[in-house]
């Protein structure tokens, strides 16, 4: 196997790489819905100003869809893993919805779920709750027209617009009385986005899970399942109890998601994780696992994982989508670590380092002597020799 020299907190250590893990993969039927957010490739060849414009490599974006769909993952497409919000605007988010519908349509059994938001909305003081409902609107009529399923994103223009919970039941009562077919409602928490603290109109989580709950019970026939960020595994649990029959629980807890996906004697959740983008073959093997009842091998593939996706979430958790890309360089899925909006700078080289040790440990790098290489090529851009 390679071996290269890693930054640790005191100075350089050699690092020998391990042989990468073979994973079964999951096939129909499948023991739980999993979505995986995927994250979109930057095409760093076009003309761009790169902190502003939403330049996206098509080509490699759409294969990596296509990579998720051949290991029995669903795509969660368009969410904040695909910089939503922070590189990636509603017309590039379009296209990509566009795009990967039509890919879906050539690859047989491939599901696809959809953001639609309000991301095209400025918020500020001048924008009202009647505003963000029309925005809302457009978005969701876009993706139906498109021929899509919704999951209907949090809004930081609801978030700044709601005077009370009130705000929120007659906004989501107007969207989801409008849509086609069931959606998922996203509730993401301000640890991902900052912008979105106080979201159903509370500051505290289990008060704002009042209302979310009281919409999800009077709009049931119209909502597919919710899922949930919070990285907090007993607000999910306790939510979950609560949601009426035929309701799902996503998962959105990138740090207690193996746990949450096994279950307890009251029930279990799906899944829609950023961390299943970087970790989806790991992912197949344990959902191949768990469809022969076998928890102990589901466990003992998560468990590695684990470690990994807390450090690629670590605070401040917004930067995750850099350590999930780093991951797809290394592993060959695109030719160079370059992100829209130039978020690849989010990171320090001490944490990429971390980053590589905990991939090999989970028997993640595909192929140890390509991902070494690449990992020397950004030790050297940092000036580590």
């Amino acid at each position: 196997m390679a071996t290269l020299r890693l930054p640790t907190a005191t100075g350089l250590a050699d690092f020998a790489t391990s042989a990468p893990r073979e994973f079964a993969k999951a096939l129909p039927p499948y023991p739980r819905v999993a979505f995986a957010a995927a994250h979109v490739v930057a095409d760093t060849l076009a003309e761009q100003d790169p902190w502003l414009d939403a330049k996206v490599d098509w080509d490699r974006t759409i294969a990596f869809r296509k990579h998720l769909w051949s290991l029995g993952l669903g795509v969660a497409e368009a969410m904040d893993t695909a910089q939503r919000g922070m590189g990636l605007d509603w017309v590039a988010a379009q296209q990509l919805i566009r795009l990967s519908l039509d890919a879906a349509k050539d690859h047989p059994g491939a599901v696809i779920a959809s953001g639609a938001g309000t991301d095209h909305l400025t918020p500020g003081p001048d924008v009202t709750v009647d505003d963000v409902i029309r925005a809302y609107e457009e978005q969701c009529e876009a993706v139906e027209k498109m021929g899509g399923r919704i999951i209907l994103m949090a809004s930081r223009a609801l978030a700044k617009a709601a005077r009370s919970p009130s705000d929120y039941e007659r906004v989501y009562a107007r969207i989801l009385g409008g849509v086609k077919q069931p959606v998922i409602i996203h509730w993401l928490g301000e640890m991902f986005d900052p912008a979105l603290e106080g979201y159903w109109g509370n500051h505290d989580h289990m008060a704002a899970m009042e209302t979310a709950l009281a919409v999800i019970h009077a709009h049931a026939a119209k909502v597919d399942g919710v899922k949930i960020s919070l990285l907090d595994d007993q607000k999910e649990i306790v939510m979950r109890r609560r949601l009426p029959q035929g309701v799902r629980m996503y998962t959105g807890d990138d740090f207690n998601y193996a746990e949450l996906i096994a279950g307890d004697a009251e029930g279990h959740s799906d899944a829609l994780l950023g961390i299943f983008d970087p970790i989806a073959p790991a992912v197949g093997g344990a959902l191949a696992a768990l469809s022969r009842n076998d928890l102990s091998t589901f466990h003992e593939i998560l468990a590695p994982t684990v470690p990994l996706s807390r450090h690629i979430f670590k605070a401040p958790t917004r930067f995750y989508k850099t350590g999930v890309v780093f991951m797809a360089w290394l592993n060959g899925h695109q030719d160079h670590f370059v992100m829209v909006g130039g978020q690849q700078s989010t990171r320090s080289i001490q944490h990429f380092a971390e980053l590589f040790r905990l991939a090999d440990a989970a028997g993640l790098l595909s192929d140890p002597e390509r991902a070494a290489s690449r990992m020397t090529q950004l030790l050297a851009l940092h000036g580590v020799a």
